[in-house]
């Protein structure tokens, strides 16, 4: 897997590069800028110095001994909430900032659903002294207001998407159209492992350090690799990062965790793996929630984060060859295990990461005794009014 994609951008069937004309020099530049990037000592070292004395990393991983003893399996969580800016969002906002500088761009836009991609994006903008600008559906905005205040103080304009279910999808769909206008000064800091080619890869390989960095503590903590590894897949991004590091780990199984909403209709659940087919969506081939005209279809999850009616093609080269399982957490088991965690270990999580431990705490007889890491990506403060509101608290 180390070499994929190929040259074109394909994960097997699935990635590539579908876009308007406008568009094309545009990635032929980042692609080969990505190429110099990742050679360049110095770029790798202010990088690294930056992730370090900046981010916070390593991020720890912690065993969750109360919920462990609850539960019956042995449940270690990967702390990406405790990284600056609260969420897995950084280690990518953090490489596409330097690269945007190195390529000679003086201003970013991003799309953002739970509003973490924004803030970190909108963090990175600052401390690189660049304009920024963020699209955010008007749903989301509503529902996560604290990251819309956090970006505008950080000095990023928030620019409202009215169009469509007013979610991910359309925030991704605006921000696309300013950089077919801007592509000669702007970078598009894409935040997920979706796209046309070289997004997925570029996303993937720096959120790769959350694998890396996990391997390493599992066998000093535990003397080897966990039997599981579980994370949350909505565009994918912070599970294609932990993934990374387990690629070649032939006794840990790997499960990807969709939001599977409150019901099985259509607009009730955002499980593409599970229930979309082939198509293609902002850019690439991969797996999509489609009628039968091939029309994209409303999706819902408690979590914005989630809220995305597609995934990352490397995630559907993943299903399609069985390397990963993907399952779905109902918004029910989610708010329950958010709640669990809280009371149980003191630790609020976001509701995306609420998705993969609640998969592990309803199917507990499936891990029951076995060694389960879970990527916690990012921390519960933006959900707190959704939180209050559905936990009747």
């Amino acid at each position: 897997m180390k070499s994929l994609p190929d040259a074109a951008g394909y994960f097997g069937n699935f990635g590539g590069r579908f876009v308007p004309e406008t568009l094309i020099n545009a990635l032929g530049e980042l692609e080969r800028a990505y190429s110099s990037f990742r050679k360049d000592r110095a770029m790798k070292r202010e990088l690294d110095g930056l992730l370090g004395r900046y981010a916070g990393r390593p991020t720890p991983v912690y065993f969750a001994e109360n919920l462990s003893r609850e539960t019956g399996a042995e449940i270690y969580l990967k702390r990406e909430d405790l990284l600056h800016t609260g969420a897995h969002k950084l280690n990518n906002s953090l490489g596409q900032g330097l690269l945007a500088r190195f390529m000679g761009k003086k201003r970013l836009i991003a799309e953002t659903g739970a509003g973490q991609h924004g803030v970190a994006t909108a963090t990175v903008a600052a401390l690189l002294g660049m304009e920024c600008s963020v699209y955010m559906g008007s749903a989301d905005m509503a529902r996560q207001a604290p990251n819309v205040a956090r970006m505008r103080l950080l000095g990023a304009e928030v620019v409202p998407v009215e169009s469509g279910s007013r979610t991910l999808k359309d925030a991704i769909n605006g921000a696309l159209r300013d950089w077919v206008k801007n592509v000669r000064s702007t970078h598009y800091l894409l935040g997920s492992v979706v796209g046309p080619h070289p997004f997925p890869m570029i996303v993937r390989d720096f959120q790769s350090v959350i694998g890396i960095e996990a391997r390493g503590q599992m066998r000093k903590l535990c003397g080897g690799d966990p039997d599981y590894v579980v994370a949350c897949v909505g565009g994918g991004s912070n599970a294609a990062g932990i993934f990374a590091g387990y690629a070649e780990a032939a006794k840990t199984k790997l499960i990807g965790i969709e939001a599977g909403g409150y019901g099985s209709g259509p607009g009730e659940h955002s499980a593409k793996l599970r229930r979309g087919r082939r198509g293609v969506l902002h850019g690439c081939i991969t797996y999509l929630l489609q009628d039968a005209e091939c029309q994209v279809l409303p999706v819902h999850s408690v979590s914005a984060g989630l809220d995305y009616p597609a995934v990352g093609p490397e995630h559907s080269y993943f299903k399609e060859m069985g390397i990963v399982e993907y399952a779905e957490c109902r918004d029910k088991d989610a708010l329950a295990a958010c709640l669990a965690l809280s009371r149980r270990e003191g630790i609020i999580p976001a509701l995306e990461s609420s998705h993969a431990l609640g998969y592990v705490i309803r199917h507990r007889k499936k891990f029951k005794g076995a060694r389960v890491l879970v990527n916690l990506s990012g921390r519960g403060d933006k959900d707190m009014d959704i939180l209050m509101k559905e936990l009747s608290l």
